[in-house]
């Protein structure tokens, strides 16, 4: 395993850890300076941290070269007020377009095409096409540094969201597959979210899962079942009964071990846990 240090390898260790923490969503900052000049541009440094209050955290980073500040952070010293508009892969270019490094006073909107339309609570202006758009207020704004790179943390409250007519259910969630929303990796790289590469994981919260150690040790002990495999097993309140879940599954001898977890697995794989508890009892 190779290692890195901030301090000793910096410039390999920052390209390193944007390819290792991702993927990050994009915040698609909008605000406005006390001239009301607009300016629009994407971080992804950026994430929810707060229910209640509701605060999202973005960080706009001083300028490799100079140290210098960014038009988004000057703007929100000056009206400490931002609207974060969410990105899908139908604007996935024109927020890429809007990071170029525009002079103070060139509006963004204009130079990607984008939509300004009014906020209702705060004053910059809201990306029409974005799929999600969250009005805040800007609570405080922490440095984390003035060298070259640095974070300033911008602690957002948000307002209140707009959310587009069609990303809703009837019973006002958001229908997640619909957004398309993307992600920033490292380099030029992006992903996107679509509704192959969506799958559920049940949270353990909603019972309280006896844990990997408690399985059985000839199932804890396999050489077919992986981690994941393991946990979903162990996510249940008590190792099921076999009167609980029979009929049982004729696949192959008790004998088999191996093959019998190889079904187990692929059950699985397919997100069936008590099916595959059904094939692997036969053993333990």
């Amino acid at each position: 395993m190779a290692t890195f240090t901030a301090q000793d390898d910096s410039a390999i260790f920052d390209n390193l850890i944007k390819y290792a923490i991702a993927p990050r969503p994009i915040c698609f900052a909008s605000t406005i300076d006390r001239e009301g000049q607009v300016n629009l541009s994407p971080f992804s440094y950026f994430n929810l941290m707060s229910h209640n209050p509701a605060i999202c955290v973005f960080s706009p980073l001083r300028r490799m070269r100079d140290g210098s500040t960014k038009h988004t952070l000057e703007n929100i010293q000056e009206v400490p007020e931002v609207v974060i508009n969410l990105v899908n892969y139908a604007i996935v270019q024109q927020q890429s377009l809007a990071s170029t490094e525009y002079a103070k006073g060139i509006n963004e909107f204009e130079k990607s095409g984008l939509t300004p339309i009014a906020s209702t609570l705060v004053k910059p202006p809201r990306v029409a096409e974005s799929p999600v758009q969250l009005e805040c207020k800007v609570n405080q704004v922490i440095p984390l540094s003035n060298l070259p790179g640095a974070g300033n943390l911008v602690l957002a409250e948000i307002l209140c969201m707009h959310v587009q007519d069609e990303y809703l259910s009837s019973t006002n969630t958001i229908e997640q597959h619909k957004l398309d929303l993307v992600a920033r990796l490292g380099g030029d790289w992006y992903c996107r979210v679509t509704q192959e590469n969506l799958f559920e994981v049940p949270k353990p919260l909603r019972n309280l899962g006896i844990g990997v150690d408690q399985l059985p040790e000839s199932i804890r002990k396999s050489s077919i079942l992986t981690g994941n495999q393991l946990a979903m097993l162990a996510n249940v309140e008590r190792i099921p009964a076999v009167e609980e879940i029979l009929p049982n599954v004729n696949c192959c001898k008790e004998s088999d071990v191996d093959k019998i977890h190889q079904v187990a697995a692929a059950y699985l794989n397919e997100g069936k846990v008590f099916e595959a508890w059904r094939v692997l009892l036969r053993t333990v």
